[in-house]
């Protein structure tokens, strides 16, 4: 986990061109607004706000005559900017709400801030995500994941392609435990990509099984996303935890498929363990020993969520509960270990929320200037039909992802997409049955988590590419990574489609669950 965040930071910093230009335009831009704060401050202690009279100028309601079109322009342009210039999101959306709500409207109007976070601050579901995280920061400190993944490989190691399926199975399960995606890429890279390349594996087979592996966090329950997609779309995470199971599971075996059938195929790409390597079943079942307690762990979580027994905070509680009693069973557990997982939690949480917070207050005062009915009525304007506008969006994710992360393309896009998806009726294509009206909004939430996905792997700037990065040996090229992630990326979209021409693959276990 401390390895992603590191890693983040990096792409962070790699994702930052001419870093002096963007300097100059952060001093300035910095400079330009203690200016403006300074002449504003001079205005309401010594000018009547609502008067004639003013210092040098306001900015107060400077921009309340713009209408809503143009003003799209001028709030997501200056969030782009600032974006490129290597800023945190959670501050730069947050910075930029606050601004234009001072200069729309006026400093009473800045009343709105608390009304848009404390709803938020208040919704329990968010309690599930530093549960869930410090589940995840436990098991890695347990050592489970290295564990998992030699008991994984020894089982598959003498199929041809079995490392790289092992590192597959292993990320699926990882995902089932953590649900966050740096951590299970990073660490599935320093663990098994080593291995492979010393086997002779093909470099693009292997470093595209941990990335697309790694990323099924995203999709998997117990998925940070689902959580944070539920509380912004006011969904059921219950409903789309089982709604995002089977996709999940299906993308995860069209992995696997794919590099036995090419191994098969060719057997030079992805060599067969060796025979001095190999093991029998009884040392196999021996082998199970250590992985019983993080396996019943899962099971225990997702069976009392699938269930309804539970809810996805009360899941997480237990969770985090269990991870430090499999920590004890492992003899891993420490007060040192408990300190990390626990700063890791803090760090990761905190990150999250900031982000919902500003990005909150910036989409929430968009919606309220009419954001939303512009958007609506562009889109619909544009006479594409209902799974016209639906690929739209899909492809307007698709390119957020490659310059945002997850969290704030959800803030942004989500409390827009949603209301839209809502009023448009899905009859189905070629004449396969389309989703009930009912179930239109669980669909669209787990197309746009599996959308998310892809983001993660997308070329030039998806996270997990900068992820495996920061662990690749020096001779592996960046156009190398992209190259390896380009055939998983199409067995992405090959699964959304399969999703939007089957909705029942994901509304049908939910709706048995709950209706």
């Amino acid at each position: 986990m401390d390895s992603a965040i590191s890693s983040k930071t990096a792409i962070q910093t790699q994702r930052k061109p001419g870093g002096l230009f963007w300097s100059v335009v952060v001093y300035g831009g910095t400079l330009a607004l203690a200016f403006c704060v300074l002449v504003e401050m001079i205005n309401i202690m010594f000018y009547d706000p609502y008067g004639d009279e003013y210092f040098l100028f306001r900015t107060a309601g400077m921009l309340a005559g713009y209408d809503i079109s143009t003003l799209t322009w001028i709030m997501f342009g200056s969030l782009v900017v600032f974006l490129m210039a290597g800023l945190p999101l959670a501050f730069v959306t947050g910075g930029l709400g606050c601004v234009f709500i001072y200069t729309v409207g006026d400093q009473a109007m800045l009343n709105i801030l608390p009304s848009r976070i404390f709803p938020m601050m208040t919704n329990s579901d968010l309690s599930a995500i530093p549960l869930f995280i410090f589940m995840a920061a436990m098991l890695e400190r347990a050592g489970i994941i290295e564990e998992m993944f030699s008991v994984v490989y020894k089982w598959m190691g003498g199929l041809r392609g079995g490392l790289a399926a092992a590192t597959i199975v292993a990320s699926t399960i990882l995902a089932a435990m953590v649900g966050v995606i740096g951590a299970a890429v990073v660490t599935m890279g320093i663990l098994a990509l080593p291995a492979m390349l010393s086997r002779g594996y093909d470099e693009k087979i292997a470093l595209g099984s941990i990335m697309a592996g790694g990323t099924l966090g995203i999709l998997i329950p117990p998925s940070i996303l689902a959580i944070l997609y539920a509380v912004v779309a006011q969904q059921s995470v219950g409903e789309l935890y089982i709604g995002s199971f089977v996709p999940g599971i299906m993308l995860s075996g069209m992995y696997v498929t794919y590099v036995l059938v090419r191994s098969y195929i060719n057997p030079k790409l992805c060599p067969a363990m060796s025979k001095e390597e190999l093991i029998s079943f009884v040392e196999k079942l021996k082998l199970l020993k250590g992985l019983i307690a993080p396996i019943f762990l899962v099971f225990l979580v997702l069976g009392l969520l699938f269930g309804g027994i539970a809810t996805p905070v009360e899941a997480a509680g237990i969770g985090s509960c269990g991870s430090v009693i499999v920590a004890i069973i492992q003899k891993r557990f420490s007060l040192l270990v408990l300190k990390e997982a626990s700063l890791t939690t803090l760090k990761a949480a905190t990150m999250v929320l900031w982000i919902m917070f500003g990005a909150s207050v910036f989409v929430g005062f968009y919606i309220l200037q009419g954001g939303q009915a512009f958007i609506t009525d562009t889109m619909l304007g544009l006479g594409l039909g209902s799974y016209g506008i639906l690929f739209l969006m899909m492809v307007l994710l698709v390119v957020l992802g490659m310059f945002l992360d997850w969290v704030g393309i959800l803030l942004l896009a989500v409390p827009i997409f949603v209301p839209i998806v809502k009023s448009l009726t899905f009859d189905g294509l070629l004449g396969l049955p389309g989703p009930a009206a009912d179930d239109v909004a669980l669909w669209f939430g787990v197309l746009y988590i599996i959308n998310m996905q892809m983001s993660f792997l997308s070329p030039p700037f998806g996270y997990a590419l900068f992820y495996i990065r920061g662990v690749t040996p020096p001779h592996i090229q960046m156009a190398t990574i992209f190259k390896a992630s380009l055939v998983f990326l199409l067995m992405q979209c090959i699964g959304l489609a399969v999703c939007v021409f089957f909705p029942a693959i994901i509304t049908f276990f939910p709706d048995i669950v709950y209706r």
